[in-house]
């Protein structure tokens, strides 16, 4: 049985402990997209720095519909914040790439545009950037290499959605916050109309390995095992040295 406050507790106390290991003085830099995962992260953090040491940013890429979410988060939990426009650097990279991008290319140029604004405010503001991503995505690839999946330190990387909604409520959130239905970005789809299945049934499978659909257990099956790598550290080659 899930237990929201003492998971809040303990994961406020990880991030102290976090921060004394690797810069104490140190701010968290969280990026803002007005959805659950980045307001859960950046309330914990809130909790466990203090307002004054966590510093939102948010990124459109253009015009962004919802980013009034992403100011009602930052006004709600009192942190300074950035905005910071990053549809020049998006479309400038696309223009001078020599060659026909692929659809996925596109998809994923933006998030990891945003990594490296993340680690461009942190490293002028003794920051260390906080990874925003949660189990269930995790579990399934939905998170871009080096963008969104990239960070310093990771709260809510073994939460599923269902428990961070949980936690988000616990901390006090406001619920349009905390449910708000979590859209691509790109074609105005949710994200469980592209994957498929529910994170309902997405979650209640990791914890229990319980699902009735033959063919939504196949899906996510293969989607674990197609993205297992971006959960793993890289490879790396060690000679034998006589």
């Amino acid at each position: 049985m899930f237990d929201p406050k003492k998971t809040t507790e303990e994961c406020v106390a990880w991030i102290r402990d976090f921060f004394a290991e690797n810069g104490r003085d140190c701010n968290a830099v969280v990026g803002i997209s007005g959805g659950k995962d980045s307001s859960v992260v950046a309330a914990l953090c809130v909790k466990a720095l203090g307002k004054d040491r966590v510093i939102g940013v948010l990124m459109p890429c253009g015009e962004q519909s919802d980013i009034d979410m992403a100011k009602l988060l930052v006004k709600h939990l009192g942190i300074r914040h950035y905005i910071i426009n990053i549809r020049d650097a998006v479309e400038g990279l696309k223009k001078n790439l020599p060659f026909e991008l692929s659809v996925q290319t596109v998809t994923n140029i933006p998030p990891r545009v945003r990594m490296t604004t993340l680690y461009a405010v942190a490293q002028s503001h003794n920051g260390r950037v906080a990874n925003t991503c949660n189990l269930s995505e995790d579990w399934v690839g939905y998170s871009t290499r080096y963008g969104d999946a990239a960070g310093d330190f990771s709260p809510c990387s073994y939460l599923t959605v269902d428990e961070v909604k949980q936690v988000g409520r616990y901390l006090g959130l406001p619920d349009i916050l905390v449910d708000k239905v979590p859209t691509d970005g790109l074609c105005g789809k949710t994200d469980e109309d592209n994957l498929g299945f529910t994170y309902a049934e997405l979650d209640r499978y990791i914890r229990t390995g319980v699902i009735e659909d033959p063919e939504k257990k196949r899906m996510i099956d293969e989607r674990h095992e197609r993205n297992l790598f971006k959960l793993r550290l890289m490879p790396a080659f060690e000679p034998v040295i006589d």
